[in-house]
């Protein structure tokens, strides 16, 4: 049995190329959040909105990158349609990049404590005490959270920046899986002059 991928030129390899940045800034994307999220819940508190709502839309959307793929490979994906999905994970993604950058466009890391060597179960310690005062409940405000150390705001820095570049790869990938699904029809109706000419 022998595998190969549709051969659909440059607009195949562009669409093979982006659904890999895809899986890749999306694996990057839950393990980071994953991993904020356990440490918020090894503190017993509510983890932020934002967060739940960045790793939701990360796990949906490596399923249904990883789907289109196969279906891609296999010469069974609606090119169409896939544009559309495209086009509504770029809203999506837009969404959830906006949320999770809107305190950190004003936030100096730099400024931030570096992380000490108490754990984030102790975070609330090692606050100023106008933060502290602000997350005496179990839930836990975004602000607070990325506030708490320079680590912390860093790497949600990065989920932000990958959240940024996610929005691109999904605007490119729909425009790309328009442009197949144009040359597809376009090569679609050119045999069929040549069979009625035959």
């Amino acid at each position: 049995m022998r595998f190969q991928a549709p051969q659909l030129g440059a607009l195949g390899v562009t669409y093979t190329a982006m659904r890999a940045c895809q899986f890749a800034v999306l694996i990057a994307v839950i393990g980071l959040t994953s991993n904020f999220i356990n440490e918020i819940a090894t503190a017993e508190r509510d983890s932020p909105a934002e967060l739940i709502g960045a790793l939701t839309v990360s796990v949906t959307a490596v399923i249904y990158v990883v789907i289109t793929y196969i279906l891609y490979y296999d010469g069974m994906l609606p090119l169409l349609f896939t544009a559309i999905l495209d086009g509504l994970l770029l809203i999506a993604s837009i969404v959830v990049a906006a949320l999770i950058g809107k305190p950190l466009s004003m936030l100096n890391c730099a400024a931030l404590p570096v992380q000490s060597n108490t754990s984030f179960t102790t975070y609330s310690t090692a606050l100023p005490f106008q933060v502290r005062a602000t997350s005496i409940n179990k839930a836990l405000s975004y602000f607070t959270f990325v506030a708490v150390d320079q680590t912390t705001c860093y790497e949600i820095k990065a989920v932000w920046g990958l959240g940024i570049a996610l929005c691109v790869l999904f605007a490119f990938s729909s425009l790309v899986c328009v442009g197949l699904w144009q040359r597809i029809r376009r090569e679609g109706a050119g045999d069929g002059n040549k069979d009625i000419e035959g």
